[in-house]
């Protein structure tokens, strides 16, 4: 790898505001994918600051008993294995311990993760790392610390695509590429399982078409990859499906701290791959604070019409289980759209709140799951509207009637279901149960949280009144 000079012969990519203002219409858009490498990977150890992919390397030296000696200055996963395996030892012996060293050590995720998770336009992030501190980032930032990330794990033996495409994905997805830790070689380690994912990716039989054809469709910010020069070319053209000398309207960018020091690889994408744009800004994490800081910027705070009612806030999937002691919204079908509401409004006050998004039917198991966490959320909030009135059977009845189950146990001063009008529905003619009609109601169009209602929720926990 020969080091560019600053008198090299052509022009470095100028991220201006205009690059700035495109990218930043194409994220809003959803049109962009995030695909994720170690270089963004940076923990706490040892009183500092270091990739966590050199720390894993360490310690797998230790693990397996081999000597810094024998290793190069800098050395990497790759050469400890590759060291380890000179001694005559087996291969399959590392990828355990390397899942000890993971399970033993656990590690916040870094800024940089966090400050992606945070942008709510991606929807599906690619990584090439094994560790799950990208899913972590997710669940921490919104899902409130609860698993409601869905992660799906490629391996060359094992064909796994998305369940749908990305538009219709219904939660936050992550999509390991080379494989996720576990105690057997189905992830990549070193660069000879890179070859092997690499290839078998190609193939016909095991390529994973739902995810690629997204990845051909979309924007690509490939992040701290540090792709190899033929393994950068290979990658990209596997990832377009398509000469990259070919006109095409989407852009990759490329931020990681080794791609732009690399004649051979830059020289190639600047002449063959137009589209293909590499950030001399800093390194991938410099690119994330930039373009958290841009998105942020844009993002509009909470304001309120001039009737008093909250704007539309931007709505974050439900974790698949609901998280302790959350606001439970019970909604018909057709009211899903004031459901997405009503969950936005409480969560950018503060308040959790939980409904379920995937309706699968009312086997035993999903009901279960329903009346147990009915059982145990701190409010019950129907969604009473026009649908629930024309509807004379529906599953969220029984909702209701789970929720009046609960009601017996409680006392009559304290309040557990709070009914929300979503429209014109009126205590008086409404199709509901009378114990709906003796309580307070709150009118909400649209299922659109005033500051009034979620100002009513934080007092009423303030006074423990929730059960």
């Amino acid at each position: 790898m020969t080091p560019l000079s600053e008198s090299s012969a052509f022009t470095r990519d100028e991220f201006d505001e205009l690059f700035w203002e495109d990218l930043l219409a194409y994220v809003e858009e959803k049109r962009v994918i995030p695909i994720i490498g170690p270089d963004v990977l940076s923990v706490e150890a040892d009183g500092q600051e270091v990739p966590l992919y050199t720390f894993l390397a360490k310690r797998l030296s230790e693990r397996l008993s081999i000597s810094v000696n024998d290793l190069p200055e800098h050395y990497s996963i790759n050469d400890v294995v590759c060291q380890h395996l000179r001694t005559g030892r087996r291969r399959e012996d590392v990828y355990p311990r390397l899942r000890a060293i993971l399970r033993e050590t656990r590690f916040a995720p870094p800024q940089a993760l966090m400050h992606l998770a945070r942008i709510t336009d991606f929807n599906l992030f690619v990584t090439t790392t094994f560790d799950s501190l990208l899913e972590e980032a997710i669940n921490l930032t919104r899902f409130n610390g609860v698993s409601g990330t869905d992660v799906y794990s490629y391996t060359p033996t094992r064909l796994i695509d998305l369940p749908a495409e990305k538009e219709r994905l219904q939660r936050t997805t992550v999509y390991h590429l080379l494989g996720k830790v576990a105690a057997t070689p189905s992830y990549a380690i070193c660069d000879e399982d890179v070859l092997e994912f690499v290839h078998t990716l190609q193939s016909q039989n095991f390529c994973p078409e739902k995810l690629f054809s997204e990845l051909e469709t979309n924007h690509l910010l490939i992040l701290g990859c540090n792709f190899s020069d033929w393994l950068g070319r290979f990658f990209l053209r596997t990832a377009k499906r398509r000469r990259l000398s070919e006109s095409r309207a989407e852009l990759e960018i490329i931020a990681d701290s080794q791609t732009r020091e690399d004649v051979d690889l830059v020289l190639f994408l600047r002449h063959v791959s137009s589209r293909t744009r590499i950030f001399y800004g800093g390194d991938a994490r410099k690119f994330v604070a930039e373009l958290w800081t841009r998105w942020q910027a844009l993002q509009p705070a909470a304001q309120t019409s001039e009737s008093g009612t909250a704007e539309p806030l931007r709505f974050l999937p439900p974790a698949r289980d609901m998280p302790d002691r959350a606001i439970f919204i019970s909604y018909a079908r057709q009211d899903l759209a004031a459901a997405k509401q009503m969950k936005a409004g409480l969560d950018a006050n503060g308040l959790t709140a939980w409904f379920d998004m995937d309706r699968l039917g009312a086997g035993d198991d999903y009901d279960r799951k329903i009346q147990r966490n009915i059982g145990n959320c701190s409010y019950f909030v129907p969604l009473i509207s026009a649908t629930t009135d024309q509807r004379v059977e529906g599953y969220f009845r029984r909702e209701w009637s789970y929720a009046l189950d609960r009601v017996r146990n409680i006392a009559d001063q304290a309040v557990f279901i709070v009914p929300v009008a979503i429209d014109d529905a009126s205590p008086a003619t409404a199709l509901v149960p009378e114990r709906f009609k003796a309580v307070h109601w709150e009118s909400l169009p649209g299922g659109i949280v005033t500051p009034q209602f979620a100002q009513r929720l934080r007092e009423l926990m303030g006074k423990g009144e929730h059960l």
